[in-house]
């Protein structure tokens, strides 16, 4: 099964400052329809305007995933970390027990863009953790997330993998599916046909019950795939 997940059809708000668009239920976004997906609770996509961005807030139990496509992002946390986050450079931060943190768009002249994401993780009270690396092969197929950081990717708490590709124009792959996953592409750029199934830019594709992902791309594009349990 196929559902394709369209780029407006997502819950949106413009708050001045911050335009973003919510591919599941968030802040004054509900629908009970789209809750989550396996253990992807949050797909957001925010433009910050610069010298903007969200104020010390607090997470528990959390793991939070941003990707950063254009601009940066300036973190800061309880763990005193301060970091500095490029365009190319995926974060991810285990909530846990508990910790505050801020993510600022540092220009005065460029707009930051980026995804945040968060995953459920598959056990409460980890001792909260930071971590940061750049992905930004042009021809790839990248392991960005896994729960033993094989292959030099992020760790997470979670029985889930997180690919980035990247395919040319007219570029056929092939993904294959182990029995019982749960699997969620989100078009970061492009257009690329799955299974059949036409998307675009911003759009998310949920599958399941299939056994392969058979991915066209129609222009220069690159996909996220997550790899998620049957939860």
């Amino acid at each position: 099964m196929i559902y394709l997940r369209k780029a407006n059809a997502r819950g949106h708000a413009n708050h001045g400052w911050l335009d973003t668009s919510h591919s599941f239920s968030f802040a004054d976004y509900y629908d009970p329809n789209f809750m989550g997906f396996s253990a992807l609770r949050v797909i957001n996509e925010d433009r910050v305007k610069p010298g903007q961005g969200f104020p010390t807030h607090p997470h528990k139990d959390m793991e939070i995933l941003s990707y950063v496509l254009e601009g940066a992002i300036e973190h800061q946390d309880s763990m005193g970390n301060k970091e500095h986050v490029p365009a190319g450079d995926f974060q991810i931060m285990s909530a846990g027990t508990g910790v505050r943190h801020s993510e600022y768009n540092p220009s005065s002249t460029d707009p930051l863009h980026f995804y945040q994401i968060w995953i459920i993780p598959d056990r409460e009270g980890i001792t909260p953790r930071y971590e940061q690396k750049s992905f930004t092969e042009k021809h790839a197929r990248q392991l960005v997330l896994s729960p033993d950081e094989r292959d030099g990717s992020l760790k997470v708490y979670q029985d889930m993998e997180l690919w980035r590709w990247t395919l040319d124009n007219n570029e056929q792959a092939q993904f294959s599916i182990k029995e019982g996953r749960r699997i969620w592409v989100q078009v970061v750029k492009g257009t690329v046909e799955i299974n059949g199934t036409q998307a675009t830019t911003s759009d998310g594709v949920a599958i399941w019950d299939e056994s392969s992902l058979n991915i066209t791309a129609h222009s220069d594009s690159e996909i996220l795939i997550f790899d998620l349990p049957r939860v």
